[in-house]
């Protein structure tokens, strides 16, 4: 099979598999075979692309033109390998963990969730093989709008306040900027194909071109960029599986990565150096991460902290791009999976946490390691990857990230780095360190009601508490191989994005 035949199969499968969850829903076995059959295949088609990437080649494929010069086209380049293989690979893993997760917690529509996630990734996909900016553009919006009835699953009125900000934030930003942005990059240029080097060098003013590169970044609604970012913490009224497309597999990635593609491949990170333009966004992203931490510090939710610890971390890949260098940029899109597999396992272990214990807030926590410690474990280790301590493979991309501050000669950022490091180990090891080491809270009879958070319909358990179901723990043990796994062998990833900026 061509490389080209690959992608666009990977890109069509999601949707048929769609179609099959969708006859298959009075099955919940038969609709659960597909859902994992399909995410597999479709993983599998994306590996079959990258040997051609990783030796230079870059397939592509024109469905239609629209006018000369405007088609929809795909193109797979290093960047969009990246975001493709984790989403691909994610997507089995996270459909693993939802087995065990929506049956544990008896969630309803559980077809409607698995149908609405398959589209979801072959919108992810779309968005990482698009070969030209209009192409991301539709693809982009699909994904917005097919993850809206998974933020809105439970139908509750605070799921749907919550989808309103979640579609009203992120369909906003990108028709009121990155729509814009787009049109006004046509204009200039005639053309919006993804090129090495980018397409606007000699086309616009050094003034344009920094207004057109901040509609850009603020455009892309989905990198979280503040005061963009309240739609994440909002969309955490949804269940834990769709908490972990939110942030790890497909949605917030798709963010990070579009600023990435469009720093690489629109503007060129050559001219982007000579013109400046991107130095107060720089700063920009600085207080993200500064300030996100900073709110996280203050929340007991568990998920309402790991909300805001993405924010943060979000804005690492948004001031690798911003300091336009090569260090800075191979780190940025280093840390789109360093942060996916670190961060999916937060979120599979608070999802874990919730099924088992139903506990939500991180005060009601103590002693809970001694019940749960595979759980708490992973939470540790995968802490310790956001954090960017050895061995988890999250040190790699802070590293290369600190280089580009420093190849930039902004000692600054290297010091907001380090900042934010900091930070991340005051909000995050103190879970599992409650959780190992803290007393146990006296038994107290169950409450009536549903937990905060999630509104799942299974009764809190009278006996003691004990681990989550074993589709749970198989995710959680496959996402911390990963963040270990990436400490020792970084190479493939270092390589595929030494080659975005090998030019400079």
């Amino acid at each position: 099979m061509s490389p080209e035949t690959a992608m666009l199969l990977a890109m069509a499968l999601p949707l048929v598999g769609a179609a099959g969850i969708q006859l298959a829903g009075p099955w919940p076995n038969l609709r659960e075979a597909v859902t994992l059959l399909t995410a597999t295949a479709t993983f599998l088609l994306v590996v079959q692309v990258l040997p051609s990437v990783a030796a230079g080649a870059r397939p592509e494929a024109t469905l239609f033109q629209m006018l000369p010069g405007l088609s929809i086209a795909f193109r797979v380049e290093p960047l969009g390998m990246i975001f493709a293989l984790i989403a691909s690979f994610l997507w089995i893993v996270t459909s693993v963990y939802s087995i065990g997760y929506m049956r544990g917690h008896h969630e309803e529509n559980q077809t409607r969730f698995y149908t609405f996630f398959a589209v979801a990734i072959a919108s992810a996909l779309g968005i990482a093989f698009a070969g030209n900016m209009l192409t991301l553009f539709l693809f982009y919006e699909v994904l917005t709008v097919s993850t809206f009835p998974l933020v809105t699953h439970h139908g509750t009125e605070e799921a749907r306040r919550s989808g309103r900000t979640y579609l009203g934030i992120l369909l906003g930003t990108s028709i009121c900027f990155q729509l814009f942005a787009i049109i006004w990059t046509w204009t200039l240029t005639g053309t919006l194909d993804f090129t090495d080097g980018g397409i606007l060098e000699g086309r616009a003013s050094a003034l344009v071109i920094g207004v057109l590169f901040a509609l850009y970044v603020y455009g892309i609604g989905k990198a979280a960029l503040m005061p963009f970012h309240r739609w994440l913490p909002a969309a955490m009224v949804a269940p834990t599986p769709v908490s972990a497309l939110l942030h790890a597999v497909a949605v917030v990635k798709a963010g990070v990565f579009t600023v990435l593609k469009v720093t690489v491949y629109v503007f060129g990170i050559d001219l982007l150096r000579t013109v400046g333009g991107s130095e107060w966004l720089q700063y920009m992203a600085a207080a993200t991460i500064v300030i996100a931490s900073l709110v996280a510090m203050g929340k007991d939710n568990l998920k309402a902290r790991l909300a805001y610890s993405t924010i943060s971390q979000l804005s690492y890949i948004v001031l690798g791009a911003t300091l336009v260098t090569s260090w800075s940029v191979v780190g940025a899109g280093m840390h789109i999976a360093m942060h996916a597999f670190g961060k999916i396992t937060l979120f599979f272990c608070a999802g874990a946490i919730l099924v088992a214990s139903h506990k939500t807030e991180i005060s009601d926590m103590r002693g809970l390691g001694r019940a749960m410690p595979f759980t708490m474990a992973a939470f540790l280790i995968g802490s310790l990857s956001l954090i960017g301590l050895p061995p988890m493979g999250g040190l790699w991309s802070k590293w290369y990230l600190a280089l580009g501050a420093l190849e930039a000669d902004k000692m600054f950022f290297v010091g907001v780095l380090m900042l934010s490091s900091l930070l991340n180990v005051a909000y995050l090891l103190p879970i599992p360190l409650r959780g190992f080491f803290a007393a146990p809270p006296e038994p107290e009879p169950a409450a009536d009601g549903q937990d905060e958070g999630d509104h799942g319909h299974a009764p809190a358990p009278a006996d003691g508490i004990r681990e989550a179901p074993l589709a749970c723990l198989i995710a959680i043990a496959i996402t911390v191989t990963g963040s270990v796994v990436l400490f020792f062998y970084p190479d493939p990833l270092f390589d595929l994005m030494r080659q975005v900026v090998s030019p400079h």
